[in-house]
């Protein structure tokens, strides 16, 4: 009897999954959606999700052509079907999009088992969709505080946008030109993001991927070149977390961050592995490990990194956004890592470059912040070869050994790597940290450098083993103040 209850959840379990496979297929053409690129056909995409969704779920395929749509929502069961030659268009007209929680092109809510699949494109339209949103605010028909001459996020159109979704499958996908954020997932469940190209650089604030208080997710496999940050961890509300996530063999290319857990970190981040990632001519950091509002963030593994033409290699920090909110950082694995820091701006010459700022400020190290009395904990690098360009001068910026202290905390401040300004070390600085540890690095600068390579101040418990570095007219790698138990190997 129990090797039959068994072999029945068996049969069971493989007619759900092949339920999917021979989910019909419905084109596009069947339901009068033209491709001619100028006809709106929101109603008629629309009234075709919801008639495979009433019929037991299957593909809506879209062919070669243009199709024109404003806001659509997703129903369970139901998958766009992109084929080579088919692009999705948003509208340029603001008013065609629904906000239901943000603005989005491709709307899905409470529901399960979608999909946007296929080697078409998804273009968003985006940098002539957030100038007509500017020229409506300018005109009083939206209201905006049009901070930085720019129309609030939330009501500047993303692409995707999925809320509490189970079993999400975004595949091969062209995804370009959102006016915002391409593409957001919050509290959604069993995801995999595979094989895109995300071209993201049409406008301000125009994150690649986003993925807010999700659990079990792969992000493997996708090209992304984006204005914001690339691939983006956030947690918006306490009691949701950031869980099982895997960050896979991406290629990424921003105006921002590589890979970033944070900068919302109101709930927390569990179980996040990056592996074999590459991130190039990036502005700020291919690595940012932020934990600022009150949250937590622990185990996370981050092994194999390529780190190309990227203004800062590795930034981990604790915050406190909001008083007696209080942030941890625990059990960081970070290993196997080549990088490189070029003296120039990394992303000079992309349309939207990052700001100058923090300036004037020598090239910044590896930073590990936390604050006094709230310490990242365990903390381990491994495999390490890092090259710095040097040039450190005293005549652009200039913080003495003797005069750590004059370095700001700034827990409320937005986190990134820029915001100490001027930094005493070239190669690594932490600040406010126990159990930390350091095996196999080599760093070197490439010139003349005032600086030392490594810096620690209020730091408990570390391990320096194997750790060499090249640098002209310097012999001394290590400086700590009111530091214990500091070891070098």
């Amino acid at each position: 009897m129990k090797h039959q209850k068994k072999l029945i959840l068996i049969v069971l379990f493989m007619l759900i999954q092949t339920a999917g496979l021979f989910a019909k297929d419905y084109k596009a053409s069947f339901f009068h959606i033209k491709h001619d690129g100028n006809t709106l056909n929101t109603r008629s995409i629309q009234f075709a999700i919801d008639y495979i969704h009433k019929n037991g779920g299957g593909r809506l395929v879209f062919h070669v052509g243009r199709y024109l749509t404003g806001s659509i929502h997703l129903k369970s069961n139901v998958t766009l079907q992109l084929e080579e030659g088919a692009v999705l268009l948003g509208s340029t007209n603001p008013f065609d999009y629904d906000r239901i929680g943000q603005t989005a092109l491709i709307h899905a809510r409470d529901i399960e088992n979608v999909g946007i699949t296929g080697k078409g494109m998804i273009d968003g339209q985006g940098r002539a969709l957030a100038n007509n949103s500017i020229a409506y605010a300018n005109d009083g028909l939206i209201e905006d505080i049009l901070k930085y001459d720019r129309t609030r996020e939330s009501i500047r159109p993303m692409i995707i946008y999925f809320f509490n979704v189970n079993n999400v499958t975004i595949k091969d996908l062209i995804l370009q030109n959102s006016a915002c954020w391409l593409q957001t997932y919050e509290r959604c469940k069993n995801m995999v993001i595979d094989n895109i190209t995300v071209n993201n650089v049409a406008f301000w604030n125009s994150d690649g991927i986003d993925v807010v208080d999700c659990q079990n997710v792969t992000i493997t496999n996708n090209n992304i070149d984006a204005a914001d940050d690339g691939i983006c961890l956030k947690s918006h509300t306490e009691g949701f977390f950031c869980n099982n996530i895997l960050i896979e063999n991406n290629i990424v290319r921003t105006s921002a961050n590589g890979i970033k857990l944070g900068t919302a970190g109101k709930g927390g981040f569990r179980n996040i592995k990056a592996i074999n990632n590459t991130v190039y001519n990036t502005y700020r950091s291919a690595i940012a490990l932020q934990s600022v509002d009150g949250g937590f963030l622990e185990d996370i593994l981050i092994d194999g990194l390529k780190s190309i033409n990227t203004g800062n290699v590795i930034y981990l920090r604790l915050g406190e956004r909001v008083v007696g909110k209080k942030s941890t950082m625990d059990r960081i694995s970070i290993k196997n890592v080549v990088a490189d820091v070029p003296f120039e701006k990394a992303d000079a010459g992309y349309d939207y470059e990052g700001p100058i700022e923090d300036m004037p400020r020598n090239i910044s190290p590896i930073v590990i912040a936390g604050l006094p009395g709230q310490y990242i904990n365990d903390v381990t690098f491994t495999n390490f070869k890092i090259s710095y360009p040097g040039r450190g001068s005293k005549f652009v910026a200039y913080v003495p050994l003797d005069k750590l202290d004059s370095i700001p905390e700034q827990p409320a401040q937005y986190p990134e790597f820029s915001q100490f300004k001027e930094l005493p070390a070239w190669g690594i600085y932490v600040r406010h940290a126990k159990n930390i540890n350091f095996s196999n690095l080599h760093l070197t600068a490439e010139k003349k450098d005032y600086r030392l390579p490594i810096i620690m101040d209020d730091v408990h418990g570390a391990l320096l083993k194997k750790v060499t570095f090249e640098q002209i007219d310097q012999k001394k790698l290590l400086y700590t103040q009111k530091s214990t138990d500091i070891k070098v190997q």
